[in-house]
């Protein structure tokens, strides 16, 4: 149990690394003698992240300190499991009369090996697979980019499986380059998912395709995904991310550190040298290719026109339209686009 407590003077620094070893993506907070003030997760350092916390400042500012609980004299499995089951909670914790934390509940200890996640069954999933793939050649001049094998696996089964793991039933894939390989990999895969391809007569751009297939994805939310980024995420805490903050378009974005390895001069109008600073470090926001959208932004695709997905976000903020961001750890994307990143991969 020990790695789930953590104390409220601790920095977010130690709670990235408790929640880097713990399966329950959440932490307890707890004073002394695991006196219960709250619980912490994945989605309240993300807050503070966007707020522009660093990992160094604490998290007395950032955990819930009202989340739902059970009290041992109430104690009941079957109205921990309806909580779990109704808020998709990642963990209840256990008091008893004094507020002291005996125990805790978490999906793995009440339903096993029950999927948790089944709430993204009726979404659609869209994958973007009609590229070239020009930055991965010479590999691409004989394979698409999507089946390009990691571990013996093509990629693109590689994306659609994390989303299985959801319960994701229904597959979208936009193909226009070497689509006839793709379309016989999956004739001879015989998926029991739901899989339709949605072929462009010539290349539309990331999502200029999408405008001619929109009646088909107009009745459930969207995830849209290139085909060559792997992400692992809780995409249940993304959707839900998505739907409590009510927005139209969500991008997945991945937090960046970039160190320049030279001394940077800060100088004056007059050319005069203020001061030098050493290797300056930066954070950024990175766009991971993964997005979650409302059907109603496809109305946005204009007909018949070379369009890609930076355009559709650019013109979404214009329209006024509620665009969100969810960051998630460096560590739990990858972009296969780059000849290195895919060597690497398969090593």
């Amino acid at each position: 149990m020990k790695n789930i407590f953590i104390n409220s003077s601790a920095k977010i620094i130690d709670a990235m690394k408790l929640l880097a070893i713990t399966s329950s993506r959440c932490l307890i907070v707890v004073g002394k003698k695991r006196y219960f003030l709250g619980t912490l997760n994945d989605g309240d350092i993300r807050r503070g992240i966007l707020k522009g916390m660093s990992s160094k400042s604490p998290i007395k500012n950032l955990y819930q300190r009202k989340p739902v609980v059970m009290f041992e004299k109430n104690f009941s499995l079957n109205l921990a499991k309806s909580l779990m089951r109704k808020s998709l909670l990642p963990i209840i914790p256990v008091l008893n009369s004094k507020k002291l934390v005996i125990n805790y509940l978490t999906w793995n200890n009440i339903f096993g090996d029950e999927k948790q996640n089944n709430s993204l069954k009726n979404l659609n999933f869209v994958i973007m697979a009609g590229g070239k793939g020009t930055r991965l050649a010479p590999f691409t001049k004989v394979l698409p980019k999507p089946l390009l094998p990691i571990n013996d696996k093509p990629v693109i089964q590689h994306i659609i499986e994390r989303f299985l793991n959801y319960g994701a039933k229904q597959f979208f894939i936009s193909v226009n380059y070497k689509s006839l390989l793709l379309k016989s990999f999956f004739n001879e895969l015989s998926p029991t998912y739901k899989l339709k391809l949605l072929k462009e007569t010539e290349p539309l751009g990331t999502v200029g395709g999408l405008h001619l297939h929109k009646k088909k994805l107009m009745k459930n939310d969207i995830f849209l995904s290139n085909c060559d980024i792997l992400i692992n995420a809780n995409f249940a805490e993304m959707y839900n991310f998505h739907q409590k903050n009510k927005s139209d378009l969500t991008v997945i974005v991945s937090t960046k550190n970039y160190e320049i390895p030279y001394g940077i001069c800060n100088i004056t109008k007059n050319g005069k040298l203020k001061k030098i600073v050493e290797k300056p470090k930066s954070k950024y926001f990175v766009n991971t290719g993964l997005y979650i959208m409302k059907p109603k932004i496809l109305n946005l695709i204009p007909k018949n026109r070379l369009f890609h997905m930076n355009q559709l976000i650019e013109l979404a903020i214009k329209k006024k339209y509620s665009v969100s961001v969810y960051p998630i750890r460096d560590k739990d994307w990858v972009d296969i686009g780059e000849p290195s990143t895919y060597r690497l991969m398969n090593k």
